[in-house]
């Protein structure tokens, strides 16, 4: 700006100096040729006196240098020149200034020589005898003027140039500065011009609707933000170049991003061919989703397209996990087969019983011992029926079942009872040790809680060996244990005995009876009752196995 002020001054400084110059020149030519004119005219009437008085001798010794003067006779022919020999000068008779001199008495002229850029003035008088006087001057044109004045007029321009460029600069800095140093934070404080009132009122009233506006997006912005950021659902929208607009703390975790990627190509911190492969094809307007492992979770992808008009403009990824669904679905399709497969081994025994028994290919002695097999493996099949449907109960969150005062205490105690016969015949010490403690449960799954780990405290036991089972009354828990002296459990199965169907030696596992379902369902009832299970094994030594209860409402 302060450019364009400083080349405004000037050129208009060389314009009004210019200007000025030329009606100088003009004014100052037109005043001299009238003073010069009128000069004349005085100098034509004295030299007509004095040769209306002395005749041709006046004109002896008479310095003309600077005037030219003439003597026309009556008939025009010249009687004297004071620059040129009369013999050799033509009649003036039709000289404009003479002819009008013997008409009126006086006349006057003025004729150009562009040859010589000059301008000559003549002036007439008529004398008492007849004769005409005339007297001319030169005198120089405009341009012959300027071009005479050429040398000083350029010094003077020179100078008022310089002069003209120096107060230019400081004009335009001392015009620039006030506004360069404005405080548009605070516009109503600054000291400037007046014309400026107006314009710095409407800048303080723009600011502050500018303020108000950038205050209210931000707070709908950390609004959004603090919903996004505490979603579970990962969040990410990409602009047309896959640049990173917004993404919330679950997609970053969800990526392994630690800094901020904000402005960072999505492909440049993401890896995830699956996730690439999702965005290519949202780059083509296509929307599409994708289950996709991270780190032994599972998110559905859900990419979608962002279009403005036929463009895609960007893309939102949203993560939504998937992992219980998953893991429920797979835990589905594992206990359907283990189902199917359990159900099928007894259901193949007892068809083989039947058939021999059916088409009379048993011999008679036969008979009762093909009945017990198949009374045992229907027996066992009663049993996985019934496991599974307790089950499906569970799932369920036992609905229905009644909550009620009980003593853990008395449960355990007919557990034991019920399977005293089993561990006589499997050779185990079965005993219970502790109090009465009492608990909010329910009754039922509480039953089933002890009965199967008694159970398999027996089965999995050695002849010989001990089932101890212990009710003690803590604090704030009531604490359910079973010890047993049985073969023990390696490490690297700890963790998975409580899955459907598991089983540490299935050898062993069918040669006892046992469905594969016990601990599951111990697993699920002791969830309900809001239990914590502790299990400490050790391989040919035994396995403890404590259920510590919550002994508030549950």
């Amino acid at each position: 700006m302060t450019k364009r002020i400083f080349h405004s001054i000037c050129i208009a400084a060389a314009a009004v100096l210019a200007a000025a110059v030329v009606l100088f020149l003009c004014v100052l030519y037109n005043y001299f040729s009238e003073t010069q004119f009128s000069q004349l005219k005085v100098q034509t009437d004295m030299a007509a006196q004095g040769v209306s008085i002395a005749g041709e001798d006046y004109f002896n010794g008479l310095d003309t240098k600077k005037y030219r003067v003439t003597w026309v006779d009556e008939d025009g022919s010249v009687l004297y020149d004071s620059r040129s020999d009369t013999s050799d000068m033509e009649n003036h008779m039709e000289r404009e200034e003479i002819k009008t001199a013997f008409e009126t008495g006086q006349g006057e002229s003025k004729r150009y020589s562009s040859t010589l850029m000059e301008r000559s003035l003549y002036y007439a008088k008529r004398l008492k005898d007849g004769t005409v006087l005339r007297l001319s001057v030169s005198q120089n044109t405009v341009p012959a003027l300027l071009l005479g004045m050429s040398y000083p007029m350029c010094i003077i321009i020179i100078i008022i140039l310089i002069l003209s460029v120096v107060l230019a600069k400081r004009l335009s800095k001392s015009i620039v500065n006030p506004l360069n140093s404005l405080d548009l934070e605070r516009p109503l404080e600054n000291e400037g011009y007046d014309e400026l009132s107006l314009l710095l009122r409407r800048i303080d009233s723009q600011q502050k609707e500018l303020k108000y506006q950038s205050d209210k997006l931000q707070r709908k912005k950390n609004e959004l933000d603090t919903v996004v950021d505490s979603m579970n659902e990962g969040i990410i929208l990409l602009n047309s170049r896959n640049q990173i607009l917004s993404i919330n703390h679950t997609a970053s975790n969800l990526l392994g991003i630690s800094s901020d990627p904000v402005g960072e190509d999505i492909y440049e911190v993401c890896r995830n061919l699956a996730l690439q492969e999702l965005l290519s094809k949202a780059q083509d307007g296509v929307r599409t989703e994708k289950i996709i492992d991270f780190a032994d979770s599972y998110y559905q992808v859900d990419a979608s397209p962002i279009c403005s008009g036929e463009r895609v403009a960007g893309i939102a990824l949203l993560f939504f996990d998937v992992t219980e669904k998953e893991k429920s679905e797979q835990m589905l399709r594992e206990f359907t087969a283990n189902v199917s497969h359990e159900l099928k081994t007894p259901l193949h025994s007892i068809m083989g019983y039947a058939e021999l028994m059916a088409k009379g290919i048993a011999k008679p002695e036969d008979y009762v011992r093909f009945a017990e097999r198949i009374h045992t493996e229907t027996r066992r099949l009663v049993q996985l029926v019934d496991d599974i449907i307790n089950l499906s109960h569970l799932d369920e969150g036992a609905v229905g079942m009644q909550r009620e005062e009980v003593n853990l205490y008395t449960l355990a105690k007919a557990a034991v009872k019920s399977l005293e016969p089993e561990a006589e015949s499997a050779g185990v010490a079965l005993s219970l040790e502790g109090e009465d403690v009492f608990l909010t449960g329910i009754p039922q799954l509480l039953q089933s809680i002890i009965y199967n780990l008694c159970d398999n405290a027996v089965k999995y036991n050695r002849r010989g060996g001990k089932a101890e089972v212990e009710i003690t009354d803590g604090a704030a828990e009531a604490v359910l244990s079973v010890r047993d002296t049985g073969i023990g459990i390696l490490p690297e199965h700890q963790n998975r005995i409580f899955e459907r169907f598991y089983r540490v030696d299935k050898s062993h596992s069918k040669a006892v009876g046992g469905t594969g379902l016990g601990l599951s369902i111990v697993k699920h009832a002791a969830k309900i009752h809001n239990a914590k299970i502790e299990l400490s094994s050790v391989m040919g030594e035994g396995t403890t196995i404590t259920v510590k209860f919550p002994k508030n409402k549950i």
